[in-house]
């Protein structure tokens, strides 16, 4: 219990640090959105959570006011904000969710958590108990470059996240997020 109390302490620390740190940098990020798109410069997006129960995550919106709401992998390129592409790739967009991490609703590390919308990765995911467990900010699929548009294959790798899940395997996945170097480590402990 009291192991608990200090993980979640030690979280909401790093969570408070990180958006402190980063703070300057989102600001900057979003002169360019607003610059290049408008308002709003936040996106908030119902997402599945664990026990399937909905929340509202946050994002910087890398996406025109325009673009559909479906997975990012469903949309071309018109939709993309030319500030989104540097924004999303040194993964700044990100930030925000440490406020869903700060209310509980998910963990820095897990499965990503999918759209109302994603019907097929909802039964994939529901098959293998996937929501038995608090999804993350970044997570095995992401950092292995599965994203939703495989559903069942998704899953298997949440599954396998899962079922192998280590204080070092965390480790190796936040690393993998920003650098690719960590990468080999985690694919052979993983199998």
């Amino acid at each position: 219990m009291l192991y608990k109390k200090i993980f979640r302490i030690v979280r909401d620390l790093i969570c408070i640090v990180g958006l402190l740190l980063v703070a300057p940098v989102l600001f900057l990020a979003a002169i360019a959105i607003f610059i290049e798109d408008g308002r709003p410069i936040f996106f908030i997006q119902e997402r599945i959570g664990k026990n399937k129960l909905i929340f509202k995550i946050f994002k910087m919106r890398t996406l025109k006011l325009a673009a559909p709401s479906v997975g990012t992998h469903e949309l071309g390129q018109k939709y993309k904000l030319k500030s989104g592409k540097l924004i999303r790739k040194i993964k700044l967009d990100e930030f925000p969710q440490l406020i869903n991490v700060l209310k509980g609703e998910i963990n820095l590390i897990g499965p990503r958590p999918g759209l109302v919308s994603q019907v097929n990765l909802m039964e994939c995911r529901e098959a293998k108990k996937i929501y038995d467990v608090k999804p993350g900010i970044t997570g095995l699929s992401q950092v292995l470059g599965y994203d939703m548009s495989n559903p069942k294959k998704l899953a298997e790798i949440d599954k396998i996240y899962i079922e192998k899940k280590s204080v070092l395997i965390d480790f190796l996945i936040l690393a993998s997020t920003f650098i690719s170097y960590p990468k080999k480590y985690l694919t052979k402990i993983i199998k």
